[in-house]
C-alpha cells in the first residue's frame, strides 16, 4: 500500500500568460505513483485525483468539453459557479457534480474565499478535449498537442 498525507504535498500554480486563467492544485494521484504518460495501466492507474483550489475571482481553465472521459467534482469549501452547455450554475461547499464526455464545462469561484474542489477523473486512452469557445483541440496521440488544424499554444483565442 502506498500512502499520503494530502496536507504535505506541495501544491501546483499556473497561470496563463495574460492572467486570464489561474489555480493551483495538490496532484494526489502522482504522489501515489500515477505515471500519466505510461501507456501501463499499472503505472498510469485507473483514475485521477486532484484537490483544485480556486483563489476569489478566478477561472483554473477555458471551457471545455472531453472526447472521453469523466469527471466528478466535489466541494469542499468556497463557493462559485459551473458554466455548463445549459447556462451556469451555482456551486457551494457539499455539492457534487459530474461530467460525462462530450459535456462542456468550466468552474469560476465568485466567492470571497477559496474554492476548493475535490476533482476524480478517469483515464481514458485516445482522449481529446475540445475548446468551444475558441474552436481548437488538445490531441493526445501519443504526446499532448493543441491545435486547430496546425499546433497552437494551450492560451491561444481564450484571452
Amino acid at each position: 500500500m502506498k500512502k499520503v498525507n494530502t496536507k504535505t504535498l506541495e501544491e501546483l500554480k499556473w497561470t496563463s500568460p495574460k492572467g486570464t486563467f489561474s489555480g493551483a492544485g495538490i496532484q494526489v494521484s502522482e504522489a501515489l505513483g500515477r505515471q500519466p504518460q505510461s501507456m501501463d495501466l499499472e503505472e498510469r492507474h485507473p483514475f485521477d485525483v486532484e484537490i483544485t483550489r480556486i483563489p476569489p475571482g478566478a477561472v483554473p481553465y477555458p471551457y471545455h468539453s472531453h472526447s472521453m472521459q469523466w469527471e466528478f467534482y466535489h466541494v469542499i469549501t468556497g463557493t462559485g459557479s459551473v458554466r455548463h452547455q445549459d447556462g451556469t450554475t451555482p456551486i457551494e461547499a457539499g455539492d457534487a457534480f459530474i461530467f460525462g464526455p462530450g459535456q462542456p464545462h468550466q468552474l469560476k469561484n465568485d466567492g470571497t474565499e477559496d474554492l476548493v474542489i475535490y476533482v476524480v477523473a478517469d483515464n481514458p486512452f485516445g482522449e481529446s478535449t475540445h475548446y468551444p469557445d475558441s474552436d481548437k483541440w488538445i490531441v493526445r496521440s501519443p504526446e499532448r498537442r493543441v491545435m486547430r488544424g496546425e499546433s497552437l499554444d494551450y492560451f491561444d483565442g481564450e484571452e
